[in-house]
């Protein structure tokens, strides 16, 4: 003679597929983990010199990750630490200088990072990312202009690169000294690649 189930056993059964299909709506919407690769990422910080030419000061050593919720930009957090003990400049005095107490005086804040939290996309690989910036011991908003090579949310698993641009106020980092020669603006380019972790 053939049993029937048990009514615990039919919700069971009725059970599965539902867990199923949660666990597949919670993956698809997982977000999609990203870590520096360092050997080919840098940051630029461009400065006008005495009004007529520029310097460039570089950040060639840095750690950082990337996290992308698929449908959801604005959870979107890019975490970026830069090694400030690392600079490089075109040259020893310019060096000298920005390693010091009146730029970024590493021997006390041996890191500057950038933290996003919020990224408006206006089309699949550009946006702002809105966060905040920590250099000298001073954090303060920040809005980066990104482009992504790709769109990252369309290629998952696969690394992706961008580049994003913004211009600060030395001034309001604490960065006061040789107004007369270093101009108070400086554009930063942050040029990363992210791999799949």
């Amino acid at each position: 003679m053939r049993t029937l189930p048990t009514p615990a056993l039919l919700a069971r059964l009725l059970w599965l597929p539902l867990l199923a299909l949660l666990m597949l709506g919670n993956t698809a919407s997982a977000p999609l983990r990203y870590t520096l690769d360092a050997k080919v990422s840098e940051v630029a910080a461009k400065v006008p010199f005495f009004g007529l030419a520029s310097k460039t000061a570089r950040f060639p050593k840095m750690v950082g990750m990337v996290s992308i919720v698929p449908g959801a930009p604005e959870r979107a957090v890019i975490d970026v630490t830069f090694d400030a003990t690392a600079i490089e400049a075109p040259d020893t005095v310019t060096l000298e200088r920005l390693r010091g107490e009146k730029f970024f005086w590493v021997e006390k804040y041996p890191e500057v990072r950038f933290v996003g939290r919020s990224l408006k996309l206006s089309s699949p690989t550009r946006g702002t990312l809105a966060g905040e910036l920590t250099a000298r011991g001073v954090s303060r908003p920040q809005v980066l202009d990104v482009t992504f090579a790709e769109d990252p949310v369309a290629s998952p698993g696969k690394p992706i690169s961008f580049t994003g641009t913004t211009t600060i106020d030395r001034r309001q980092y604490g960065m006061k000294s040789y107004q007369l020669i270093v101009g108070n603006k400086v554009d930063i380019t942050l040029k990363a690649r992210m791999v799949p972790r």
